[in-house]
């Protein structure tokens, strides 16, 4: 007699979820990091244009080429700015998929208890009926014997 969980679709459909939105955290984790990266990008661009500035104001410059670095500057800061709101949007989204992850590892977690317990059941039930089966052949054989 072999095992066979009736709700098996039901732990096969879990399953697929925790997949699902361990992909979905991966994603996520990969958005993240292209977010930060580009933040870092700008901020070391910004601290770029910071020593240009620094330098044109040593050396002869003309003051147009200085406000036109200091107009990028200003740009810079308004683009990290948005950046960094895009990064902390960008964790939020993480922390949110990581709740949704460890729900839906609990919900599996839960129903492959269930099948393990089911079918724990099931073996102790087919050794109950084996066990019977070897104790009815042992009484007609002592039967048999007397």
């Amino acid at each position: 007699m072999r095992f066979r969980y009736p709700l098996q679709k039901l732990v096969d459909l879990k399953t697929n979820e925790k997949e699902q939105a361990e992909w979905m955290l991966s994603e996520a984790v990969g958005r993240l990091q292209r977010e930060e990266s580009a933040l870092s990008e700008l901020m070391a661009e910004q601290a770029q244009v910071g020593e240009e500035l620094e330098n044109a104001s040593v050396r002869s410059t003309t003051i147009s080429q200085m406000q036109l670095l200091q107009h990028y500057s200003q740009h810079l800061e308004q683009m990290i700015r948005l950046k960094t709101k895009d990064v902390d949007g960008a964790k939020s989204d993480v922390a949110d998929k990581q709740l949704v992850l460890s729900g839906k590892m609990m919900e599996e977690k839960v129903w492959t208890k269930a099948k393990e317990k089911a079918q724990l059941q099931f073996t102790a039930f087919v050794l109950k009926k084996e066990q019977e089966e070897l104790d009815e052949i042992a009484l007609n054989r002592r039967i048999q014997t007397i």
